[in-house]
């Protein structure tokens, strides 16, 4: 099962991604995605090695970004791949056939594909700019959500979307009702005053029931 919340690690100021991670999970988030850029590939998976045994913890599942072989060796419960990351299919040789496998998407044409390379779940963004994302893809806004799923309704795609991209909570109701079945969110959650109130309010507005996915 897919949960609606993600929540993307990103390493405060004056701390660590484990640090950051800890702090989400005791603010009640449930699905962790380890982003970790421009580091060498044995720190990331001494981060996701810890990671992993943090989620457990707290019963909440890890996925790492961008690193198929990290993500086995961590022993991790996902992957999440970019447009320019290795092919799903390629990663799924590697990973086994259990491990769950998300791809990002900025167009209808790119969750075609996602769909068709077997993903289990799509990050589709960005919903706005962000700081936390080298080269974006184009913004897509509300409108583009809507536009996109409104293009998968009719072609009876009924994959899990996540919106991703500068999505502030806020946002999140209106986001929604374009039909998208959860959020991905790290600032909001890393920098905020109090993370678990904030978390709570999200899982309320994703649990409403006329917010069930399409």
């Amino acid at each position: 099962m897919i949960d609606k919340l993600h929540y993307i690690s990103q390493q405060p100021q004056n701390g660590t991604h484990a640090g950051a991670i800890k702090a989400a999970l005791d603010a009640g988030c449930k699905w962790v995605q380890l982003r970790v850029k421009d580091q060498p590939e044995d720190i990331i998976l001494q981060y996701a090695i810890e990671a992993v045994k943090l989620c457990e913890g707290y019963g909440a599942r890890l996925i790492v970004n961008d690193h198929p072989e990290i993500a086995k060796k961590a022993g991790a419960h996902g992957l999440h791949l970019g447009l320019q990351d290795m092919p799903i299919q390629q990663a799924r040789q590697i990973v086994g056939p259990d491990m769950i496998i998300g791809g990002t998407a900025n167009t209808f044409a790119h969750v075609n594909q996602r769909v068709t390379e077997g993903a289990d779940y799509i990050g589709l963004g960005p919903y706005r700019f962000t700081t936390t994302k080298q080269k974006l893809s184009p913004i897509l806004g509300l409108d583009g959500y809507r536009d996109i799923m409104d293009q998968m309704r009719l072609a009876n795609m009924s994959i899990p979307v996540i919106a991703i991209g500068g999505i502030v909570p806020a946002y999140i109701p209106l986001i929604i009702q374009s039909g998208v079945y959860g959020v991905a969110l790290s600032g909001a959650i890393t920098h905020a005053t109090n993370a678990r109130q904030v978390v709570s309010e999200l899982y309320h507005h994703l649990n409403q029931p006329s917010f069930n996915e399409a």
